[in-house]
This record gives structure tokens, C-alpha cells and sequence, in this order.
């Protein structure tokens, strides 16, 4: 405004010093720079200041900050390695700032390096997985990527979105049997998405919580989308936030204020949309309340489904919430009734098993733990392959079972115990006392 105005006594030729002076007062500059503003709008023919480059950090870039602790001096230095225009270190101090400020997130250097080793441990654990056995009993190595064999032993598994079957993992030849656990898990679901409402999913580790929802969700009704969203280490409502962006897989770069950002997600979470919350119990208070404002935003249509052990434990601190749940849902221990059914059916090995060792396995090992039995399955199937002339016995079981589980007890150690319990008071383990007086 003061240079336009300045420019209109210029042309009427009444323009002097004194109302330079003046609008260098009233503006706060040197009288130089009202002379520099006049010339550049002479020459150029504009008002307004020069716009400025926005410098902005690629997301490679968060990830050296990350690895170097926070430490920008560091990453200006593999900035310059790299070669190229390189800002000045407070250019770059300045912009880290900024965008923190917006509601970025450093991650912890620790908990950077702790998935990545723990991404480098599920790829070798992907490369080395069991040879599947041929009909005539040899050994074939398959091809395909370890998650197309998953989807292929798990037959109507639900798929995410971005094509990778997460948080469930199977024994080679083995499927998932529909207990009755698992068709009540559906029936909850199914009610929560014909109200657009939401369920807790809860029960102890190792249960088949995380299995029995991707049942669940295996057939969804058209129009319906599912997105499971994982919840970071040490979750922060900004963490949730960029979990949330990339889960449901938006176009473009992750917006710089939060306000972009919910805007993204609420215009995503306007179609139907089942939202899984898997590992819900790490999820502190302000994490809860954003889930709140998501689910009670006038323009989303989701149900969402909170699971994880100790998911109910976590929602009990926000009792707003808690009063939304309209069901929950515990995943109990395989029955011992069922036992024996569930695990025939989830893998062949077990149906040369006598029924009466079925029952001493689970009593013995498993207690009724899906997850146990899995990882059991995946033992005697490595020893059947690699030990010559293996056959299932007692005297196998027992082996892995000190695989899956801490040594079992034997009668003799109980023995022992108790006999240790009850030495005669003049024993060594015991302390004399003197004799009071003589």
C-alpha cells in the first residue's frame, strides 16, 4: 500500500523526500529500502515483495535427521557429502524448526534403528521359510514371495490395501479354521458395520485376536473398505496422524500442519470404511481422543475396531470412549472340547495324532493358545524334514516343547522339591541354636 501510494504522487510529480522519510517511519525500514522498493517497482512493476523459494527437507532426509540423533550440524554435513545446493546451517536449523513446529515428527534414533533391525530380521526370517513337501515327500522350494505363499495357505485371508498380509503368520501347508471364537469375532464386526458403530477386540497374547478379525473382514459388503492402521512405538497423536495418512495410502507428500492433515484423512474417512486398530493397548489418552474426534466427525463413515491384548485396559482411562463401544469382544482359550477339531483342521500333521495326545498337548504346552500351537507345528515340521526316520512320539513332543515353552516340571523334580521342603529340622540346611544358660 505505502509503495502504490508512493508511485501515485511520483506521477503527479508532487513525490519528496519528506515522503520517503515518512513512510520509512510508519513502515519500519531504512529510508534506502523505501528507495530500493520504489526502483523495483519502477523497473518491474511490482508491489509486493520478491516471493521466495520454500525450502523444504525430502522425506530421505528425515530419515538421516532421525539417524543422527536430531542433530542438524549432521545432516548438513551429508548434505554437502552428497554434493549439490546446500543451504546454510541456519537456513537449515530454521526449516527443521518450522516444520516440527507444524507438527512433524523426529522419531526417536533408537527406536529408528530398532524397526529396522526388526524389518532386517522379518526379511530373513521370509527368505528362510520351510520348504513346502511334495507328494512323493521331497523337499520343493517355492518361487513365490513369502506372502503369496501366506495368501495361499490361508485361502480367503483378507488382503490390505497395500497388498501385504500383516500380523498373522503360518506354518507352511497350514489354513485357518473358523472357531467358535472366530464366528464370534465376525458377528461382532458384522454388527458394528451395520451401525457404523465400534468393537473391542481383546483376550490374552497369542489368542488368534488379529486372525479371527481378518476373518471377520474376509468378505466385506461392496462399497466397503478396510484399512488396518498400525500404532507406532511410543505413540503421539501426530505419529498417529502420519500412521493414519500413510494407511490409507493418500497421493502426495505428507501435508506440514495438522490441520492439512486431518483434512486429508476426514475427506478419506468420508466413504464406508472399516478402520482396525491393531495393537490398541499402546495407545495413550490424546491417541484415544483423536480416534474419538474421527469417529465423531460428522463427515467420516467408519467403524472402527480396537484389538490388541489389553485393549480394554487402555480404553477404561477415556471412559468417553469407552461409553461409544458397543460391543466387546473377548477372544477366550481354545476349548478343550474343540481342540482337537481346530487343530486337525488347521494343519494335516495333526490328523495322525491320536485324539488322547491331542488333549495331552494342549494340557501339557499349549493351553489352549493358538499361537502356541502354530509355533509348534512349525517345529515338527522342520524335525520330520531334516531328522531321518522322525515319527511323532511323546519323546519328540517333549523335545519342542522346551522350543515353545519353559521346561516342563517332571514328577521327580516335584519330588525333590517338596522332599527339599520338608528336611528334619536337624538338617544341614538348618541353623543350631545355642543352649540358653549351662
Amino acid at each position: 500500500m505505502l509503495v502504490a501510494r508512493l508511485l501515485e504522487l511520483d506521477e503527479v510529480g508532487v513525490l519528496t523526500t519528506a515522503h520517503v522519510r515518512a513512510g520509512a517511519q510508519v513502515s519500519g525500514v531504512n529510508v534506502r529500502t523505501v528507495w530500493r522498493w520504489l526502483d523495483a517497482a519502477r523497473t518491474e512493476g511490482r508491489v509486493e515483495r520478491r516471493p521466495r523459494a520454500r525450502l523444504e527437507l525430502s522425506d530421505q532426509m528425515w530419515e538421516v535427521l532421525a539417524q543422527a540423533g536430531g542433530n542438524v550440524a549432521a545432516l548438513h554435513r551429508h548434505m554437502e557429502e552428497a554434493g549439490g545446493e546446500v543451504p546454510s546451517l541456519a537456513s537449515l536449523h530454521r526449516v527443521v524448526r518450522r516444520d516440527l513446529q507444524a507438527g512433524r515428527v523426529l522419531p526417536d534414533r533408537a527406536v529408528v534403528r530398532r524397526e529396522q533391525d526388526e524389518q532386517q530380521t522379518r526379511q530373513a526370517l521370509a527368505d528362510l521359510a520351510l520348504a513346502r513337501p511334495r507328494e512323493s515327500g521331497a523337499a520343493e522350494t517355492s518361487a513365490s514371495p513369502p506372502s503369496r505363499l501366506v495368501a495361499e495357505a490361508t485361502g480367503s485371508l483378507l488382503v490390505g490395501e497395500s497388498g501385504a498380509l500383516a500380523g498373522v503368520a503360518l506354518p507352511a501347508g497350514a489354513q485357518l479354521v473358523r472357531s467358535s471364537s472366530v464366528r464370534a469375532v465376525a458377528e461382532a464386526v458384522g454388527q458394528a458395520m451395520a451401525t457404523q458403530g465400534s468393537v473391542c477386540v481383546f483376550g490374552d497374547p497369542g489368542r488368534g485376536k488379529t486372525a479371527a478379525v481378518r476373518m471377520a473382514l474376509g468378505e466385506v459388503p461392496p462399497g466397503w473398505k478396510v484399512t488396518w492402521m498400525p500404532v507406532p512405538v511410543r505413540p503421539s497423536v501426530a505419529g498417529m496422524r502420519r500412521a493414519l495418512f500413510d494407511a490409507l495410502a493418500l497421493p502426495g507428500r505428507f501435508p506440514h500442519t495438522s490441520a492439512l492433515a486431518d483434512t486429508a484423512v476426514t475427506g478419506a474417512l468420508s466413504e464406508a470404511r472399516v478402520l482396525v486398530v491393531d495393537e490398541a493397548q499402546r495407545l495413550p489418552v490424546p491417541c484415544l481422543e483423536y480416534l474419538q474426534s474421527l469417529w465423531d466427525h460428522p463427515g467420516t463413515r467408519i467403524t472402527l475396531v480396537l484389538c490388541g491384548a489389553g485393549s480394554e485396559r487402555a480404553l477404561s482411562r477415556l471412559p468417553q470412549l469407552a461409553s461409544r463401544i458397543g460391543a466387546w469382544q473377548e477372544v477366550p482359550r481354545l476349548d478343550a472340547a474343540e481342540v482337537a477339531t481346530v487343530v486337525t483342521g488347521f494343519h494335516p500333521l495333526w490328523r495322525t495324532v491320536p485324539a488322547p495326545d491331542l488333549t495331552w498337548i494342549d494340557r501339557s504346552c499349549a493351553h489352549g493358545t493358538f499361537r502356541t500351537w502354530a509355533a509348534l507345528t512349525a517345529h515338527l515340521q522342520n524335525a520330520l524334514l531334516t531328522t531321518a526316520d522322525a515319527s511323532i512320539d511323546r519323546a519328540l513332543l517333549r523335545r519342542l516343547f522346551q522350543r515353545v515353552a519353559p521346561p516342563l516340571r517332571t514328577e521327580h523334580s516335584c519330588k525333590q522339591r517338596e522332599g527339599d521342603r520338608m528336611l528334619p529340622a536337624t538338617g544341614k540346611h538348618t541353623t543350631s541354636h545355642p543352649r540358653q544358660g549351662s
